[in-house]
């Protein structure tokens, strides 16, 4: 493995030799080694955690190759000449980890060709599966279990229908990155869009660009790419209502409310509560519906960041009514939105506190990216 060392690449002979390397190219201290993966990923990384893996005491596991290969990938003009761009996933995790994954996905890919793969009703009841799965399985778990879904469903892409699932799994996938990544989430939220248009299916190429906007416009993320997947969802839908316009158009909102433009999140946040009336959804459980109390935590969020405290509280009450008990990550949602208005009021440490608790109170395991950037989004 070759790495840059003072203009000059070198052969590494270790891996922890690599991570010091690498953190040496971006000028970085082990401490803000750490401090980067912690800010980017939750954890309570500190200088020795670095210190162990660069004189290889101690080997990172999977999940730390992951941390490191995003937070140390390598841009192409650090490296000399025609060099390929060298990054830590493809080089280190990628030998580390991959293997065994992409044996089992070649397995299920070819697997899938020779038997013809599932059905169109197979595949919709996964579908359904899966969304019900969304609400309480952590990203990392709903990555792993779709990501091999999608290897399958490669091989049927001759089947119009399909091509539909596709996009919303691809949807579903996409959440599994976080917004401010910029590239990974987008890159999978705008291939979801080609597909549904693959599927000439309208419900489906509505659906798949309103939770994309919903979903960046929630997370704060990205909220250019929310604002024109919002638009677009609106444009195709042509009016009619359903819940991808509804996405669609509390995704615009969140986005308005971010940049402070006050007339407009109200504005859409009015056109959407008109198109929940005429398309909510009464199921309770699933990325693929909007009961009301998922109603409710749009509304929460998005009136806390406009400062209107007692419409925040009333939304807040109203989601927490009517939660199902088996969604605690929900009920940390809503406590989250308290803690951003304790810091728009001013108690910006008490907000910071509020949130944190919230985040302690639920198990680490059921923790999602949405939850973290909603802690950040605090504390800045």
């Amino acid at each position: 493995m070759d790495t840059q060392n003072g203009g000059k690449l070198r052969r590494v002979d270790t891996l922890g030799r690599l991570i010091s390397e690498l953190r040496e190219a971006h000028q970085w201290s082990q401490s803000r080694l750490a401090a980067e993966i912690d800010r980017r990923f939750g954890t309570n990384l500190d200088r020795i955690h670095i210190s162990r893996w660069e004189n290889d005491r101690v080997r990172p596991g999977a999940f730390s190759l992951r941390r490191l290969s995003a937070v140390l990938d390598m841009p192409r003009e650090t490296l000399e000449g025609d060099t390929k761009r060298h990054t830590f996933l493809t080089d280190v995790a990628g030998s580390a980890i991959a293997p065994l994954a992409a044996s089992e996905l070649l397995e299920a890919g070819f697997s899938a060709r020779i038997s013809e793969g599932p059905t169109a009703e197979e595949w919709e009841e996964r579908l359904s599966l899966y969304g019900s799965q969304y609400m309480s399985l952590g990203a990392h778990d709903i990555r792993r279990r779709v990501s091999r879904e999608l290897v399958l469903l490669q091989q049927q892409s001759d089947q119009r229908r399909l091509w539909s699932v596709a996009a919303r799994l691809m949807t579903l996938y996409a959440k599994t990155f976080p917004g401010s990544d910029g590239e990974k989430a987008v890159r999978w939220y705008r291939l979801a869009a080609e597909a549904a248009d693959h599927s000439e299916d309208l419900e489906t190429r509505v659906w798949v660009r309103g939770r994309a906007a919903i979903a960046l416009g929630y997370e704060g993320a990205a909220l250019k790419v929310a604002d024109s997947f919002g638009q677009q969802a609106t444009e195709i839908s042509d009016g009619r209502p359903s819940l991808g316009l509804l996405n669609a158009l509390m995704g615009r909102a969140h986005a308005a409310a971010i940049r402070g433009n006050v007339k407009a999140a109200h504005h859409l946040s009015d056109q959407g509560r008109r198109v929940f009336d005429a398309a909510g959804s009464h199921e309770q459980a699933s990325d693929y519906a909007v009961p009301h109390w998922r109603m409710n935590v749009f509304l929460s969020l998005l009136l806390a960041r406009l400062g209107d405290e007692r419409g925040a509280v009333e939304a807040q009450d109203a989601a927490s009514a009517e939660l199902p008990a088996e969604l605690p990550r929900f009920a940390t949602h809503l406590e989250l939105h308290r803690g951003l208005m304790l810091a728009r009021s001013g108690d910006k440490a008490g907000g910071a506190a509020y949130a944190q608790a919230a985040m302690d109170a639920l198990p680490p395991e059921r923790h999602s990216l949405t939850l973290r950037m909603l802690r950040e989004e605090i504390r800045a």
